[in-house]
């Protein structure tokens, strides 16, 4: 598994390449937020670490141009900024999870595990459902290889979790899938989530798709189904 440590304290570095490489975790780090986007995008992990309070740039600005870009590596935030709006405004940023300082390595370790089977099974399950190289429904377009989702030709902002549940109902066009089907693909094998989360991921990604002219309905007592107006 590969990780990229994006955090400037150079102590804290030291100690997670350490600590996570004798666990069988290859860790690449980056200090600067203004250099983040490149070390991103040469990495090439399953999984960042970002810290929020970087130099020359903060790391929700990193996380909302990556996410504009397309990038959809999944995003454990790792930071002192530990208030209820820093989380909210992290996850709504594009972050997958959220990890206050200090915190513990066995707790870290498992959500950083998490979030690759998560990433890592929605890219198989995409292959194992679809033809060619994409899902497509009206105007909009699953690209399976890089995890983002199209509308025409551009890349809608979408959280890697709303991206793998479009994913997750676009390989069953026309058929309604339930919520616990969706429930497993965008969460698979994270620790302590409730189940009500789909629900919120739901709610957003319904709001997000709205400008598309694909609708995201709620089938009562089958699931939910995407439908191209």
């Amino acid at each position: 598994m590969k990780v990229l440590l994006v955090e400037d304290d150079a102590s804290m570095r030291t100690t997670l390449e350490r600590a996570l490489g004798r666990r069988g975790i290859h860790v690449t780090s980056c200090a600067d937020g203004g250099r983040a986007l490149d070390a991103w995008r040469a990495a090439q992990p399953d999984v960042v670490m970002l810290d929020l309070s970087l130099p020359r740039r903060d790391g929700l600005d990193v996380l909302q141009e990556a996410r504009a870009a397309g990038m959809r590596t999944p995003v454990l935030i790792l930071t002192a900024r530990g208030t209820v709006g820093d989380r909210i405004l992290g996850l709504n940023t594009g972050a997958d999870d959220y990890l206050p300082k200090p915190f513990d390595l066995d707790e870290l370790e498992a959500r950083l595990k998490a979030l690759g089977r998560r990433h890592a099974g929605a890219g198989a399950g995409a292959s194992a459902t679809a033809n060619g190289d994409s899902f497509r429904l009206g105007s909009l377009r699953y690209d399976k290889s890089s995890g983002a989702v199209y509308f025409r030709d551009d890349v809608l902002e979408l959280t890697p979790r709303e991206s793998s549940l479009v994913a997750a109902l676009l390989a069953r066009p026309g058929h309604a899938v339930t919520k616990e089907k969706l429930f497993e693909a965008v969460f698979a094998g994270e620790p302590g989530v409730q189940y009500e989360a789909i629900e919120v991921v739901v709610y957003r990604l319904r709001k997000k798709l709205a400008p598309t002219g694909v609708s995201l309905a709620t089938l009562r007592g089958l699931g939910y189904l995407l439908k191209a107006e």
